[in-house]
Order: structure tokens, then C-alpha cells, then sequence
């Protein structure tokens, strides 16, 4: 009886150990893979923000530094429709025309593509409770010029909220030890540039 006893308990803890050792190997890979899904989605909202900025720049020759007037720009103004003409006083048709032919709202030139977009949730982070992009725009010197330049952000602790707070915590340090942004983020406030950290 003592044996049979023994061996329960050993099977018990053999089993035991068999999960735990499974587990840490499978709680990084669903990591892995939930946060990739995660950062896809802020990605694709950060790319949203940026054509939005580029579209308003165009525009207002400067981004916009609020949603509130980004938002209003993608949801009730119109950006013109432009067509490329040679200049007929060139005998030599190295020289065009940009022609206005209409007009059409920014909503469906940027957005138009995708039934399901919603204009007011371009501020909004994924996986967050109502967390907002951190967005900056004004001007940056560069070569003696002034240069317009805009930066839109999301922390890893925003949109990786809710996963193991370890494994958030040691990919967060892995990108800091490196010097790069602890999350995703599109433009800068330093650099003349409109990449996302992602590209």
C-alpha cells in the first residue's frame, strides 16, 4: 500500500513538472504571438495617422498637433483631385502643368478603400481602454531650413496591457538596452522623417 502511495505521488509530481516545463515553453510563444497580432493593429493605426498628417500637411503646409483638428480635417474637408498635363508652351516636354480637375473628401481619398474604418477611433490605441495616441507636430531645424515634422506614439505598456506583466517587462527592457522607443511610434520630433519604428 505504502508503494502504490509512492508511486501516485511520483506520478503526481512527474505530471506536475511535465505542465510547468510545457508551459514555459508555451507561455512565450502565445506572448509572441498575441503581441505581434497587438502590434499589427497599432501599426495599422499609426499608418492611418501618418496618411492623415501628410494629407493635412499638403494642405495647411504644416501637420497637424491634435486629433481634434486631424479628426475634423479626415471627416469634413476635401483635398483637391490633381492631373498632370504637359506645359504646351514646351517644345521640349520636359515641363508640366498640375491641373486641378475636382475635388473629393479626405475621408474617401484616405479611407475610402475600407468599409469598416471609423473615423473617431484613429486616436484610440488598440487593446487599451480608451488610451490615446500621443501626438506632436511644429518645426525642427535642419541645413539652415525649417523643417514641419510631426510624431504619433504608443507605449508597450498601453497596447501589451493585460499580458504577463514579466514577459511585457523584459521585451520592453530588451528594446530599451538598445536605445530604441519602448513601444511604436510613427515620425519624429528630432529627425526630418516620417517612418515608423516598425519599417
Amino acid at each position: 500500500m505504502k508503494k502504490i502511495i509512492i508511486q501516485i505521488v511520483l506520478f503526481v509530481i512527474i505530471v506536475f513538472l511535465v505542465y510547468k516545463i510545457y508551459e514555459s515553453i508555451m507561455e512565450p510563444m502565445r506572448f509572441n504571438k498575441e503581441r505581434d497580432l497587438r502590434m499589427t493593429e497599432v501599426v495599422q493605426n499609426l499608418k492611418d495617422i501618418r496618411a492623415a498628417q501628410l494629407a493635412y500637411k499638403s494642405i495647411y503646409a504644416k501637420y497637424s498637433p491634435s486629433f481634434d483638428t486631424l479628426l475634423d480635417f479626415v471627416g469634413n474637408e476635401e483635398i483637391p483631385m490633381v492631373k498632370m498635363i504637359p506645359d504646351p508652351e514646351d517644345t521640349t516636354f520636359s515641363k508640366s502643368i498640375m491641373d486641378t480637375i475636382g475635388f473629393i473628401p479626405v475621408r474617401d481619398s484616405l479611407f475610402g478603400g475600407r468599409p469598416n474604418f471609423q473615423i473617431f477611433n484613429l486616436p484610440l490605441i488598440p487593446y487599451t481602454d480608451g488610451d490615446t495616441f500621443k501626438l506632436y507636430a511644429g518645426k525642427i531645424e535642419r541645413s539652415n531650413v525649417m523643417v514641419q515634422v510631426f510624431e504619433a506614439s504608443a507605449l508597450n505598456s498601453q497596447f501589451l496591457k493585460g499580458l504577463e506583466e514579466q514577459l511585457v517587462n523584459n521585451y520592453t527592457d530588451k528594446l530599451e538596452s538598445t536605445e530604441r522607443f519602448p513601444g511604436l511610434k510613427v515620425g519624429s520630433m528630432t529627425e526630418a522623417s516620417t517612418d515608423g519604428n516598425w519599417e
